[in-house]
């Protein structure tokens, strides 16, 4: 177990049982949903692959799509 990991339970164990069971179960449906995508990423094959990056070039070309830099500014 990491050091921040540890840290994180330690404070978890100070709160009253209904907050740490409130925080449990969202640690838990997040741990839940990261081996969902693990799973479906893996899973995914070339054929599906390349079909998304044609549809990406296809919005490219169409002008669809937006810069980087818009979404995130530096």
């Amino acid at each position: 177990m990491t050091e921040l990991l540890q840290q994180a339970i330690a404070q978890i164990q100070e709160l009253p049982p209904a907050q740490q069971d409130a925080i449990a179960s969202r640690l838990l449906a997040e741990l839940q949903d990261e081996q969902k995508w693990g799973a479906r990423f893996a899973a995914t094959t070339d054929d599906q692959w390349d079909q998304m990056a044609a549809m990406v070039r296809q919005e490219i070309a169409k002008g669809e799509t937006i810069p980087l830099d818009e979404v995130f500014p530096t």
